[in-house]
């Protein structure tokens, strides 16, 4: 019912903390959520979701050429709920935070493929990104909100729907 945002990039670094990656036929199950109820935490669950990239950049004939990895990614270790309280509604509603990670990162894959790089792109990549987790953190507590964190059923069967239809694109 809450969701934690880890963002990142990971250039040509290793992980902090192995993630999974966003995948379209593997749906979370409770046993993913691997970390500790945090004392005196008012959710019923919380999912660690984020975005990730790397690239590299070439400066051919005055124009650069990016190659570029955008990816969303599901934190086992950050993630947890309450067993007692947690049914298969609060487990969508779970999904559809990491599902909702996966949508921008599609977005800020389009953005940087429609981008026109000048030499200064690393600073614009980052920018890029800041942008699309700005957009990313407001979007993911606008579906909260609506969802009443999943306790408003027909406004999470809505949001199942809108996310499916856009992931479907």
């Amino acid at each position: 019912m809450g969701c934690l945002l880890v963002f990142g990039f990971f250039g040509y670094a290793q992980e902090i903390e192995e993630g999974v990656l966003w995948d379209s036929n593997k749906r979370l199950t409770w046993s993913d959520f691997k970390g500790k109820i945090p004392p005196a935490a008012v959710p019923a669950a919380t999912t660690a979701s984020g975005l990730s990239y790397k690239y590299s950049a070439n400066l051919i004939h005055h124009e650069v050429e990016l190659d570029f990895e955008v990816n969303a990614y599901f934190y086992p270790n950050e993630s947890w709920y309450k067993p007692k309280i947690c049914d298969d509604i609060i487990l969508s509603h779970e999904q559809l935070h990491f599902d909702i990670a996966e949508l921008f990162a599609r977005k800020m894959r389009a953005k940087l493929k429609r981008t026109s790089f000048s030499d200064n792109v690393k600073a614009e990549i980052r920018k890029i990104y800041r942008e699309t987790l700005k957009e990313l953190k407001d979007f993911q507590e606008l579906y909260d909100w609506e969802t009443n964190f999943s306790r408003n059923t027909e406004k999470q069967l809505e949001w199942n729907k809108k996310i499916a239809e856009a992931l479907a694109k």
